[in-house]
Parts: structure tokens; sequence; C-alpha cells
């Protein structure tokens, strides 16, 4: 199998962290077994290893216990019906739901955000609770939304946006990230962009999709990674984090995440912006700014469920 690239890992793991997962597995059987995790996170990236937390009183308890090994899927922001489905003591979960097998043999859902393909490290009894810590054999992302689920309820960044679409004066831009660099483009006035526009009724989720389009790549709208006031324009301001943006750009250029390539950024509130997305990329550890280009609040993403 390819080996796996660090590097890429960490962008997997810190772009997904906080969405919805459900960990699949195959009984003695070979029949496929899964359930909504309660919790997922990264361990270490050398050797690169995962962990999902089972109930003892799980049906699945045993055959995840002694299992070669075990997937989690991130859910796409319109998969609530198989998070709903993966909770629910259904008789067969995999009834309605597409699926095939990862490279190391667990069963991946079609149509994710993400998948990470595991053989199984280590069992550890935790209260009761099991903590299974999985070796990432393989992985890979797509351009769809994660699901996210806060205080009782899914999160998805069409509806966070739309609730706020009816300011007005609003700004969206897309923050396109791909492999260190993120996509600037000519601000019309000799400096470098986020790609933007103004939003006309339309939905910021919809001005978003039309800024992606415009850059001719192979991208979607993900998490709002930032929501601030300009107020030297008088406006406010939501930035996508976008993923997965496949090809070459029709305009602009993808430019690293060093301070000195930011320079010719124009924008104070979008140059801190990035400079605080250079630091958070390196550690995989993402959060939302609230606030405006001079002062404000970074508030974790944290996983709901």
């Amino acid at each position: 199998m390819t080996p796996i690239d660090p590097r890429a890992l960490r962008n997997a793991f810190g772009t997904f962290m906080t969405g919805v997962t459900v960990v699949t597995a195959l009984d003695g059987e070979g029949a496929p077994v899964g359930f909504t995790a309660n919790s997922f996170t990264s361990v270490s990236l050398d050797p690169p290893l995962i962990l999902v937390c089972l109930a003892n009183t799980s049906q699945n308890y045993a055959t995840l216990v002694n299992a070669p090994g075990f997937a989690v899927n991130i859910l796409s922001q319109t998969q609530i019906d198989i998070s709903n489905r993966f909770a629910r003591p259904v008789e067969d979960r995999f009834a309605s739901v597409d699926w095939r097998r990862g490279p190391q043999g667990s069963p991946i859902l079609e149509g994710v955000s993400a998948w990470f393909d595991c053989a199984m490290h280590r069992t550890i009894e935790a209260g009761d609770h099991v903590i299974l810590i999985g070796k990432v054999v393989a992985f890979d992302q797509t351009a769809s939304p994660g699901l996210g689920y806060a205080r009782g309820a899914y999160v998805t960044p069409a509806l966070a946006a739309d609730a706020l679409s009816h300011s007005t004066g609003l700004i969206v831009s897309t923050l396109i990230e791909r492999d260190g660099h993120v996509l600037l483009v000519d601000d019309g006035q000799g400096g470098m962009a986020l790609p933007e526009m103004r939003v006309d009724g339309e939905g910021a989720s919809a001005a978003a999709k039309k800024l992606i389009a415009s850059t001719g790549l192979q991208a979607k709208p993900g998490f709002i990674y930032s929501v601030f006031e300009d107020l030297r324009q008088k406006r406010q301001h939501i930035s996508f984090l976008c993923q997965t943006a496949a090809g070459e750009p029709k305009r602009g250029a993808f430019v690293p995440l060093t301070p000195s390539c930011l320079d010719d950024v124009s924008n104070p509130a979008t140059l801190t912006m990035l400079d605080r997305f250079a630091q958070e990329t390196k550690l995989g550890n993402y959060g939302i700014y609230y606030g405006d280009q001079t002062s404000g609040e970074v508030r974790p993403m944290k996983e709901g469920r």
C-alpha cells in the first residue's frame, strides 16, 4: 500500500475533526457493523493513530474489540439520515446504505466527506467505554463539507451561513487551501485578496458557490472559518474554509502560507485571518474567529457528539 503522507493526514484531521462520524467494521462472518461514534480523536501522526470510544453496552462491543481493524467515516452535510440510522437500534443499518470495502477491509460509506481505514493497534478499557486505537492504513477526503453536531442539533455550513445572510452589506470570501497554499486573486488595486463578493439576497452559501465556480476549481464551501465586522467599510464579512481544491484556477494563484508570500494581501483583517490560518494548519487545530479587524476571539471547534 502507498505510505501515509503525514502532512496530508494532518490536514484531513484538522479539517474534519468536528464532524459526525460513523465507525464501521466487519464481524467474524464478514457482515458489516457500524455505529455513530461518541468520540473520534487523532492520537499520533508518526505512526498515524486515531481513537474512537465505544460503550461497553453496545451491541457491537464484542465485534469491534475482536476486529482486525475499523474505519471512521466522516459524514457529509447531506447525510443526517445516515447519522440517525447508525445511532439507533436498527436491525440492519446497512440495508439502504451504499458502501464498499476499504484497502484495509473495513466498510467505507459512499458520499462521506472523508474516511480513515485502520488496522487495530490497541484496545483500552476505560470505565463504561472501551477505547479503540487504530493505525491508519489508508484515507481519503472529498470536496463535500462535513456534518456537525452541537447542543442537540445538527450543524451544516449552509445553515450556519444562511442564518447570517440577512445582514446588510454582507461580504462572503472563500479561503481555498491546498497542500499548505491558499488561493489569492488580484484585488484590482495592486494587491492580493481572497476571492470575495457581496451577497444580494441569494444567501451566503450560494454566493460562496458562485465564487468557487468563478475560480474553475473543484471545491465546495466548508465550515465558516471567520465572521467579523470590517469597521473601515462598515460591512460584515464571512469567510468559508473550502476543501479539496483540485485542478488549476482560472484566476489567481495558490500562494504558500508564509509571511513573505502574504505581504501583498491588502486587507489587514484578511491578512490577520491568513496568519492565524497558517498557524492552525501547522497544528491541525482550527477555530472560528468572531470580532472585527482589530479585536475579537477565536472559539475552538469542538466535537459535539
